[in-house]
């Protein structure tokens, strides 16, 4: 992410840089943010007759687990949205010349002669996140029986 000074630069064709620009930062963490609601009220959400229950479902009440069913049902329909939309950008950026697909694809791009080196990432974070997803996982697949009432 970079802040409001990048994201005015990018509006008015000043900003060169490698990677996502401003605007494209912004929505890929809309997007995660999205999936993220998504996948967590499926986890506590139950259907009408009680039968499926998402694996967290018994951690709440039967009426959050239902209110939580009627927000993922109604919360596909912003991520259906949230998606036409990023499909809609990728459509206008190759009609104005840029093609976006190769570069999503193979990693490799042009590059303005402007545009500051890309800054090594750090390792250890990467790593933190996958053991945290790995745990999370774990714990849901077993039921997150610590936690069960």
């Amino acid at each position: 992410l970079r802040g409001p000074q990048a994201l005015a630069d990018y509006f008015r064709g000043d900003w060169y840089g490698i990677g996502h620009s401003p605007l494209g930062a912004i929505s890929v963490l809309v997007l995660l943010t999205a999936v993220a609601i998504q996948v967590g009220l499926g986890l506590v959400a139950q259907d009408e007759d009680g039968i499926y229950m998402g694996p967290l479902a018994r951690l709440v009440s039967s009426d959050h687990s239902d209110r939580a069913r009627d927000l993922h049902a109604a919360w596909f329909n912003v991520l259906v949205g949230l998606i036409v939309v990023h499909l809609a950008a990728i459509v206008f950026y190759r009609l104005r010349g840029k093609s976006l697909t190769v570069p999503m694809i193979t990693g490799k791009a042009a590059v303005h002669e402007s545009a500051a080196p890309m800054r090594r990432g750090r390792w250890w974070v990467a790593f933190l996140c996958l053991l945290f997803a790995i745990a999370i996982t774990r714990w849901v697949i077993a039921g997150a029986p610590h936690f069960s009432a």
